[in-house]
């Protein structure tokens, strides 16, 4: 079985070189709410999940919607223990 790789929706944004502001305008949300998300603060509805994948170009099962950075903070120094 093939292992899928998740990004975060900072990093799909980060590579598809679009800053906040640029990528809120394109999705019709302000910046708060895309930071929001990003922070895993709220999540995107399906729709606006799919209006990001499309935006980033990246596939709803390669990013994480629901990951707070501060999961993937103890997650990042967990593996560092090891």
């Amino acid at each position: 079985m093939e292992k899928i790789f998740k990004i975060t929706l900072e990093a799909a944004r980060v590579n598809a070189r679009l800053r906040q502001r640029e990528a809120a305008e394109k999705l019709g949300i302000t910046v708060e709410t895309l930071r929001n998300y990003e922070v895993g603060r709220t999540s995107p509805t399906v729709e606006m999940a799919d209006k990001l994948c499309t935006l980033y170009n990246v596939p709803r099962e390669n990013i994480n919607f629901f990951c707070k950075r501060s999961s993937l903070k103890a997650l990042v120094n967990s593996s560092k223990a090891n």
